[in-house]
């Protein structure tokens, strides 16, 4: 399975940007997906996690209330609708395909990365 995370690009902070993730092939609807981020000299960090059957949502305090996370299983993608963008969500966002139906903040809960796209929030 080959995750394509599209979408990034430079925006002045308070702005929007949509991210989308694509599958290469039909991944299983069954499992969880979600996003995660790294900043430059930091770790990558839990974003956003979206349940298998859409029931259940959970989010880093950081952008709780400002980033959205959706899917849509017939199009095989994921996307992240990220709103009020701060200079502190500058990164590389990664979407991952999670190991089960529920996953949550740890890396290792995902199975399969994507490539990650570059989110710039400028002054």
């Amino acid at each position: 399975v080959q995750l394509q995370a599209s979408g990034g690009g430079l925006v002045q902070a308070g702005g929007s940007l949509r991210l989308s993730c694509a599958a290469s092939r039909r991944t299983s609807s069954n499992n969880a997906m979600g996003w995660f981020r790294q900043a430059p000299g930091k770790e990558r960090e839990f974003v956003a996690v979206i349940s298998w059957d859409s029931s259940s949502t959970n989010y880093a305090n950081s952008v709780k209330g400002r980033f959205t996370i959706s899917r849509d299983d017939a199009k095989g993608t994921v996307s992240l609708q990220m709103n009020s963008l701060k200079l502190e969500d500058t990164a590389v966002y990664y979407c991952a395909h999670a190991r089960r139906p529920f996953a949550g903040v740890n890396r290792s809960d995902y199975a399969y990365w994507g490539q990650g796209t570059l989110v710039t929030v400028s002054s």
